[in-house]
């Protein structure tokens, strides 16, 4: 090379990198046909690092701070031609800049449902979803393993893989747990945590390391769902048997008092006692000391309130203590 090719180039005398958009992971500097400057500064701030990477190989790595650059600074690098020879820089590598900060509030979720065999349900498939950060901590890794010799490497080009990382280990820990779903379902930040704990290996693989991992929701399918939902329900009505007899009982006078309907026809005189016959056999309800149904009993006063000869605040009255009955 001559020297008017020389005083032709171009020579960088700073280098550093100021992020101007969330999402970038990785940036390399924009040499083109320049070369850096023996004594160039080399900026590296408080949430970056930098490589040196010459001929496809790192040479070496830097963390925050200020740096000059030359020959003696970098001995990896003291093969290159120096300034002594044909004028030319001694730096023709490339720089890496890689942000080191907290990558927050990234998102994940089930694209279908996960099947696992749940000793309590069986075969369950499950839906869940949630966030988690993290941050490039080992950048020789990163380089080596994700992002290469690319200008520009993003946090979305790595969403893919990590969702699929965590969806694993969500499925694994599911799948060799003996811990019911519904307690699973319960305790999902101490879920979190576990698969958190899976997870950090496979990101240090990667240069990265998982900072916090959230279950913000766990769902069945509607199908279970309906059934859990039945079974809550009987839970709190408690004394199944008990509400029964209590439901029918409520219901005797509102049938009675529809008189246009089936329903007041049916406890009329005939297939009223009938009726109430068989719910109080269906039911377990005994005879009263005097051997008459207190159904029946509430079918009568009711027709005396309808006649008159019965207040309607006597009749709720006598309903309560024989419905007191009926319950226990």
């Amino acid at each position: 090379m001559g020297i008017t090719d020389f005083f032709k180039k171009q020579f960088v005398d700073v280098i550093q990198w100021t992020e101007v958009q969330d999402g970038v992971l990785v940036f390399r500097f924009p040499f083109r046909d320049m070369e850096i400057q023996n004594g160039a500064q080399l900026t590296v701030r408080d949430t970056q690092m930098a490589l040196f990477v010459d001929q496809g190989k790192v040479a070496d790595r830097f963390g925050p701070g200020l740096y000059k650059l030359t020959t003696q600074n970098l001995p990896v690098l003291t093969d290159l031609k120096n300034w002594d020879k044909a004028f030319e820089s001694p730096f023709k590598s490339d720089v890496y800049f890689f942000s080191t900060r907290l990558q927050i509030d990234q998102k994940w979720g089930t694209a279908t449902p996960v099947t696992i065999r749940d000793k309590e349900f069986g075969a369950v498939r499950f839906r869940a979803y949630g966030i988690y950060s993290y941050k490039l901590e080992d950048p020789v890794k990163f380089y080596t393993q994700v992002s290469g010799t690319r200008e520009v490497y993003l946090v979305g080009d790595l969403e893919g893989q990590l969702r699929g990382l965590l969806i694993s280990a969500l499925s694994n820990l599911f799948g060799k747990s003996d811990i019911p779903f519904l307690d699973m379902a319960a305790n999902q930040l101490g879920l979190g945590k576990l698969i958190g704990e899976a997870l950090a290996p496979e990101f240090a693989r990667l240069g990265l390391k998982l900072d916090s991992l959230m279950i913000q929701n766990i769902s069945l399918p509607d199908e279970i769902q309906a059934k859990l939902d039945e079974r809550i329900s009987i839970g709190i009505i408690g004394n199944l048997g008990t509400y029964a007899k209590y439901q029918a009982a409520q219901s005797i006078p509102l049938a009675a008092s529809n008189e246009g309907g089936a329903a007041g026809a049916g406890a009329g005189l005939g297939a009223g006692i009938a009726m109430g016959q068989t719910m109080a056999a269906a039911m377990g309800v005994g005879a009263t000391a005097a051997g008459e149904n207190p159904l029946a009993v509430i079918e009568r006063l009711h027709e005396l309130v309808k006649k008159g000869a019965l207040t309607q605040e006597e009749f709720e009255a006598k309903k309560t203590e024989l419905l007191k009955k009926i319950t226990g």
